[in-house]
C-alpha cells in the first residue's frame, strides 16, 4: 500500500494519507510507516475508527510488546479494564466527568507537564498511539517537542558536556511538583528508572536530548546543580521553533516516538466538557517478528 507524507512542522510531524489502519497487516506498508516514524518523530491519521482491541491489536502489529506498567495503576485499577490501554480522558468509573477534587484527575493533571512516556520504566517507552473517542468544542490540544532539532542546536560544548550523564527519571517526582501526595505502598510501586540523558536512536542514528518532568536528578551530579541543568535543557527543549500544537478531532490517531519527543496535554475546562482518549505505548525493547498473517 502507498504511502504518502505531508509534513506539518519544518524539524518534525507528517499527517500520513487517507488509511484504515485495522486493515494494515502487510510487512512493507508497516515498515513505512516505521521509517516515517524515523523521519518525523510524530505522525498524524485522521478517521480511524476502531474498536479498543483494534487499536491493541495495531500497536502489537507496528511494534510488539505493549508498556502496561502504568502510573495509574498503582493508585487505583484502570476502568478499561486492561493496563495497556492508558485512560486520557476526564471521566471516572461511572462515565461521567470526574469532579475537580477526584484523586484520579489531580493525578492526570501532571499530563499538562512536559512528560515523555514510561520514562518512568525499565524498559521505557518506545511509540505512543492515542486515539481520539470523544473531543470538546472547545480546543483540548497536545503540543510536542523535537527533541532530535534541540539536541542539534546545542553548542558543541554543551553537547560534550551531557555525554555520559545519567537521569532518574520519577512519575511520582513530576506529580509531586504539583503538590500531589502518596502514600507510602504508592510511593514504594513508582520508584523510577534512570536513563541517558543523551540517546542514540538505532534505526535513524539521530542524537536526542531524553527529558521529562518525570526527571528528578542527574544521577552523576549534585542535585542542585543537576535539576539547573535539567530546567535549562527543558527551556531550550521546549522554545516555539521545537514545538507543534495538534488541535484533534474525533478519529484522529497520533503516534509518536518518546526517544525523539515530548509532550504535554494543554488545559480545559476539564470540569465541564467531555474529553476521551486511548492511548497505548509499547516498550523499547527489541521489535518481535511483524505479524503479517490475514492480509
Amino acid at each position: 500500500m502507498a504511502l504518502t507524507f505531508r509534513r506539518l512542522h519544518p524539524h518534525f510531524v507528517a499527517e500520513v494519507s487517507p488509511v484504515d489502519l485495522k486493515g494494515v497487516r502487510d510487512a512493507e506498508t508497516l515498515e513505512r510507516i516505521r521509517a516515517g516514524m524515523d523521519e518525523f518523530a510524530v505522525l498524524v491519521f485522521r478517521d480511524q475508527i476502531w474498536t479498543d482491541a483494534e487499536h491493541l491489536d495495531f500497536a502489537q502489529r507496528l511494534d510488539g510488546a505493549l508498556h502496561t506498567k502504568l502510573g495509574i495503576s498503582a493508585l487505583q485499577k484502570n476502568r478499561l479494564g486492561n493496563e495497556a490501554l492508558g485512560d486520557i480522558s476526564n471521566l471516572d468509573e461511572n462515565g461521567e466527568i470526574m469532579k475537580s477534587d477526584n484523586r484520579r484527575r489531580m493525578y492526570g493533571l501532571g499530563n499538562r507537564l512536559w512528560h515523555t512516556d514510561a520514562s518512568f520504566q525499565d524498559p521505557p517507552g518506545r511509540y505512543s498511539m492515542l486515539s481520539a473517542k470523544v473531543v470538546p468544542p472547545v480546543a483540548a490540544d497536545t503540543e510536542y517537542a523535537d527533541m532530535r532539532a534541540a539536541y542539534d542546536a546545542l553548542p558543541d560544548e554543551e553537547k560534550a558536556r551531557l555525554e555520559g550523564l545519567r537521569v532518574h527519571h520519577s512519575i511520582a517526582y513530576s506529580r509531586q511538583t504539583l503538590g500531589f501526595e502518596f502514600s507510602e505502598t504508592e510511593q514504594e510501586a513508582l520508584k523510577g528508572a534512570v536513563h541517558p540523558l543523551v540517546r542514540t536512536i538505532p534505526r535513524s542514528k539521530r542524537r536526542s536530548l531524553y527529558l521529562a518532568s518525570h526527571a528528578s536528578r542527574i544521577v552523576d551530579r549534585p542535585v542542585p546543580e543537576g535539576r539547573l541543568l535539567l530546567r535549562d535543557l527543558i527551556e531550550h527543549a521546549t522554545q516555539p521553533e521545537f514545538v507543534y500544537r495538534h488541535r484533534w478531532r474525533v478519529g484522529d490517531l497520533v503516534i509518536w516516538d518518546n526517544r525523539a519527543t515530548m509532550h504535554r496535554a494543554r488545559s480545559f475546562d476539564d470540569v465541564r466538557y467531555r474529553r476521551e482518549l486511548r492511548r497505548v505505548t509499547t516498550l523499547d525493547v527489541e521489535r518481535e517478528a511483524p505479524v503479517t498473517s490475514g492480509a
